[in-house]
Order: structure tokens, then C-alpha cells, then sequence
């Protein structure tokens, strides 16, 4: 009985260790994630040059590591993929990591990549950089709002409070109110930091 007790808990941790490091990340359904809301789960470190992929088949179940240049999908799921795990690093706190895995992107001029971009610069202190991230982000789609709010905490982090009341005006016209969680979340580092000074 105690064999059989042993053999079937060593098969449970198994299967919970294999589930808990290999399996692929959660990610947010939608942009409207603000940037102290978010529930997602960090992407295992790949090596550089790869990207999580979290369809792969393995011996263990779904994910692993692959090399982006050969990842064989078509060009919208490449860039998809690579962009989920570039924001699920960023996300994490990963950002020159972040940085590296976005820049394999196959389209650098999409609005969501420019986005992770211009975050992960900022959170490192690369304000310039992450100041035309963020404007190239824009020129490519206005009414993106979460890019707006990344900008508008930018703006913040400069004391540019006048600026970062623009932006908040913008994401108010684009979700037609004050109801997005981008709105409130920028709003609130507003306040804070007119309280702070």
C-alpha cells in the first residue's frame, strides 16, 4: 500500500511540475489592459533569437521555445506570436528582453509592437526612445487608447502634466467617455502625481 501511495504521488507531483513549467502563457483578451491590472502569466526565458510558442506540441504537452526565424506559420500568427510573448515579458518586467524579442517581429510598424516598445524603453528610462515608439505607434492607428495611456504616463514620468491631460482627452474621445480602464488608470496617475507635488 505505502508503494503504490509513493508511486501515485510521485505521478501527481509529475504531472503538476510539468503543468506548472511548461505550460504555455495566459494572455489578456483584449488591449484595453491597463498596465497595473493585468493577470497574465510571465512566459518561460527562451534563448536569444527564440520565442514562446504556445501551440508547439512537446513531450510534456504544449510549448516551448522555438527560433523565431524559423518559425513556419503564416506571417499574421508569426507576428502575433512573437508580439504575445514580447508583451508577456514586457509585462513581466523583462524589458530588454522584451525588447529583443520584439524587434524579431516580421512588421515592425504595427501599432501594438510600437506600443511594447516604446513601454519597455520607458520602464528602463529610455524616455527619448520611448517617446518615438510611442508617436510611431500613434501615426500608425490614432484611436489605439492603450498607447495613448502608455504616452500619457510618459508624460507623467517628465512632469509634462499638460501633455499627459491631452492624452487622457484623447482616450476619452476614443471610448466615447470616462468608462475605459485606460481612462481611469491614467487619471488616477494624474491626481497622484498633482498630490505628490
Amino acid at each position: 500500500m505505502s508503494v503504490m501511495f509513493r508511486s501515485a504521488t510521485a505521478k501527481i507531483a509529475a504531472i503538476a511540475f510539468t503543468t506548472l513549467v511548461f505550460s504555455g502563457p495566459a494572455f489578456a483578451a483584449g488591449e484595453t489592459d491597463t498596465s497595473t491590472t493585468t493577470t497574465e502569466t510571465p512566459a518561460p526565458k527562451c534563448k536569444e533569437g527564440q520565442v514562446w510558442d504556445p501551440t508547439a506540441s512537446t513531450f510534456f504537452g504544449k510549448g516551448k521555445c522555438v527560433v523565431a526565424a524559423e518559425i513556419k506559420k503564416p506571417a499574421p500568427e508569426k507576428q502575433s506570436m512573437i508580439y504575445d510573448y514580447g508583451k508577456s515579458l514586457a509585462k513581466s518586467g523583462e524589458y530588454a528582453l522584451a525588447i529583443e524579442v520584439l524587434a524579431m517581429a516580421p512588421d515592425q510598424s504595427d501599432a501594438r509592437v510600437l506600443n511594447y516598445l516604446g513601454y519597455s524603453n520607458r520602464k528602463l528610462g529610455k524616455m527619448d526612445e520611448a517617446l518615438g515608439y510611442y508617436q510611431a505607434a500613434i501615426a500608425q492607428n490614432p484611436d489605439f487608447s492603450l498607447v495613448r495611456e502608455y504616452l500619457g504616463e510618459a508624460y507623467i514620468q517628465l512632469g509634462q502634466l499638460e501633455q499627459a491631460r491631452g492624452q487622457l482627452s484623447q482616450i476619452e474621445r476614443i471610448c466615447g467617455g470616462r468608462t475605459c480602464g485606460e481612462y481611469g488608470q491614467l487619471a488616477k496617475l494624474i491626481v497622484e502625481s498633482q498630490s505628490a507635488n
